[in-house]
């Protein structure tokens, strides 16, 4: 069954050619053709030609570090009640699995800013959103959260005074990537977390 959902991104070009076990396709008769069409190489071979959503996007991009699926990003973007129109700021973008269905979410008219500190993962991931066509929504920056003044305001909410943060009918999430769990040889459970590790 796995073999039977292979996918693959393509970029389609009038001389383009897709080559894989199924057979030799050529870019020139998928255009013009509706998604979700069944094209055939002349050995008999077929691929479906599938809409680049999210959710497909998720699937196929490359992995450059541990990324969010569909699952999870539903959930962010329900509970953030992300919409047309709206301005996120997202921090550590990592593949852009999340930044994709986040600039679903915010079109036509909203926009994502998002940020990494890792120079190279933010110039393939700002690659990524020109070939998706999702450069007009998504604006890549590379800089460590830390520097962000907004962050830092957020970070010691604490002290900051009364008044001195205007309400909005904006949200705030924080998702943390999990830590290898770490088996503990002291005697404890080996399937338990040791005490004080996350």
């Amino acid at each position: 069954m796995r073999d039977m959902i292979s996918m693959k991104s393509v970029k389609v070009s009038e001389n383009g050619v897709l080559q894989n076990r199924f057979g030799v396709f050529k870019h020139c008769d998928w255009i013009g053709k509706q998604f979700g069409s069944k094209v055939f190489s002349s050995k008999g071979g077929f691929i479906y030609l599938l809409a680049p959503t999210p959710e497909l996007w998720t699937l196929v991009l490359s992995h450059r570090t541990q990324i969010l699926y569909i699952a999870d990003i539903s959930f962010v973007v329900m509970y953030l009640e992300v919409i047309p129109g709206c301005v996120v700021l997202e921090s550590g973008t990592g593949s852009g699995s999340l930044t994709t269905s986040l600039a679903r979410a915010v079109a036509p008219y909203g926009h994502v800013y998002m940020f990494d500190f890792h120079e190279q993962r933010a110039v393939s991931t700002r690659e990524d959103f020109v070939k998706t066509g999702l450069s007009s929504l998504v604006t890549v920056g590379v800089r460590d959260v830390q520097d962000i003044r907004i962050f830092e305001v957020l970070l010691h909410a604490n002290e900051v005074r009364e008044g001195s943060w205007q309400d909005s009918d904006g949200g705030l999430a924080t998702l943390k990537s999990c830590k290898k769990r770490q088996r503990s040889t002291n005697g404890q459970d080996q399937n338990s977390i040791p005490h004080g590790q996350t």
